[in-house]
């Protein structure tokens, strides 16, 4: 991996989940797993609970790259007091807001070379008046980014997926679909794909919403009507785009070698498959941004935090495309 110009940042997500066992293994393997320093943001005394390593409590991000190789930088936010794992409450949700604040902040002011956020319960956030729809939506604002332009990128070694539509009812997703929307995702896909994945000439693939990509029609217009005309606009523009694509044979290893990210019409199209092959290292990454952020695939996993059977392979792999990401584009 390139060097990255400054370490990474890493907000710990809510304290009483699993991220501080993450993120402290993700230090424990970062010489076996070629990772470019980073530095942790939120709470010692709740890493202190669930792991006995190094720490280096810090003032300034600066300080992180000397202290990495010794101990896991980190930087404290207001102490919430004693966080049980597996146990959220409203001030776990405060550090875990807190943490992203600065976190997301100091990358925007160029300390840190990238952001990976921690897994957060969205229940708990919303507890305390958080009024995003997840951090996505909330670091896009941070940077000055319409929600609708900042797109969400499924990535794994063999698979990277992209949902048009994402935290919405299936019955809404017909209406929400439209060759506007197909068209704007697929842009921003294919200059992401450019810059920060080093990709040449991004290779879309488009998935159709009807089963067999609505037969021409006899199972549904919205290929006909939406999709195909979309896919007209982004071949006049020179894009590289094949689709709609019958979803049940777009993702076997064949069909995936054919393309460099399928944009999905739901949820569920774009998750099912990328999680069945990378459950354990697929990685979340906003595309759009000014900033390069990702994160880890999963959850707060409240019910396994402190028992230490949290696994940190996607932690380690969001942390590993953030700065693969940061160095292509500190390269120019």
């Amino acid at each position: 991996m390139a060097a990255v110009p400054a370490p990474l940042a890493v907000s710990i997500g809510d304290p009483a989940g699993i991220g501080p066992e993450i993120i402290a293994g993700a230090w424990e393997r970062r010489v076996a797993a070629g990772l470019p320093p980073f530095l942790a943001i939120g709470d010692a005394r709740s890493i202190r609970a669930v792991w006995a390593g190094p720490i280096a409590v810090l003032s300034d991000p600066a300080a992180a790259a000397g202290a990495f190789d010794t101990a896991l930088p980190l930087i404290q936010v207001d102490d919430p007091g004693e966080i049980v794992p597996g146990e959220p409450n409203l001030a776990g949700a405060r550090c875990a807001l807190d943490s992203l604040e600065l976190a997301a902040g100091i990358t925007r002011q160029g300390m840190t070379s990238g952001l990976v956020t921690g897994p957060v319960s969205k229940a708990q956030l919303f507890a305390i008046g958080f009024t995003y729809p997840g951090q996505t939506e909330f670091v896009a604002e941070r940077c000055g980014v319409s929600a609708g332009n900042a797109v969400m990128l499924l990535a794994g070694p063999s698979l990277r997926t992209i949902p048009l539509t994402v935290h919405v009812p299936l019955a809404d997703v017909p209406r929400l679909v439209t060759c506007d929307l197909i068209v704007n995702r697929a842009r921003i896909a294919a200059r992401a794909l450019i810059r920060d994945f080093g990709i040449e000439r991004p290779r879309l693939a488009i998935a159709g919403l009807n089963p067999h990509a609505g037969e021409n029609g006899t199972l549904g217009r919205e290929e006909v009507e939406i999709i195909r005309p979309a896919i007209e606009i982004l071949r006049s523009e020179g894009l590289d785009v094949t689709g709609p694509l019958p979803a049940d044979t777009m993702f076997h290893a064949r069909a995936r070698a054919r393309y460099d990210v399928a944009l999905c019409l739901y949820h569920d199209q774009a998750l099912i498959p990328l999680k069945a092959l990378h459950f354990d290292d697929g990685v979340n990454v906003t595309l759009g941004l000014p900033i390069v952020r990702t994160s880890p695939d999963h959850g707060t996993a409240f019910d396994i935090a402190g028992t230490g059977t949290a696994i940190p392979s996607a932690m380690i792999a969001a942390i590993r495309m953030a700065g693969e990401c940061a160095a292509r584009r500190a390269q120019g």
